[in-house]
């Protein structure tokens, strides 16, 4: 009998089949976030804002824990998934063009981040916030930005 050898490079290929049907299947049946296990909380907020861009929610929700919290000085006080999906997500997603970030400092499992972020209409704002992982994922955010005279934000401006 003949022995296979199997090339890194469908190694890898089979591994990526495998991540985009894994990023296909729902929560319930995910488990782990495809990519994530082992990753630092660095490249977990990396990838976070990265997949910003992507524009779909599937790669994006991912990402975050199913306990997943976010909060911010506009009326979110650490609201679930499902409403950072509809008030968050939804009214943001084609208005955010790319994020440059600016720092990043993490320790274990928590990490602030400041960025500048580009929006689609040739605008920019920043943002800092506090990001804590867990298991891979993104567990809570909590976004800190200015009011409309000290810093400019895509909320300040009435432009989300």
């Amino acid at each position: 009998m003949k022995a296979t050898r199997t090339t890194r490079r469908e190694l890898l290929g089979a591994g990526m089949v495998t991540f985009a049907g894994a990023a296909g299947l729902s929560g319930q049946a995910r488990g782990q976030a495809p990519g994530t296990s082992g990753a630092t909380t660095e490249q977990i907020v990396r990838r976070f804002y990265k997949t910003w861009e992507q524009r779909a929610w599937g790669p994006f929700d991912v990402l975050l824990a199913e306990n997943f919290t976010f909060t911010s000085a506009n009326d979110d006080d650490h609201i679930s998934k499902d409403t950072f999906k509809s008030r968050c997500w939804e009214s943001q997603k084609d208005f955010i063009h790319h994020f440059d970030i600016e720092r990043l400092f993490s320790r274990g499992n928590e990490a602030f981040v400041k960025y500048l972020c580009h929006t689609t209409n040739g605008k920019t704002f920043r943002n800092v916030e506090y990001v804590r992982t867990r298991g891979g994922r993104v567990e809570a955010i909590e976004c800190y930005f200015g009011g409309h005279s000290s810093f400019p934000s895509a909320v300040s401006a009435g432009k989300s």
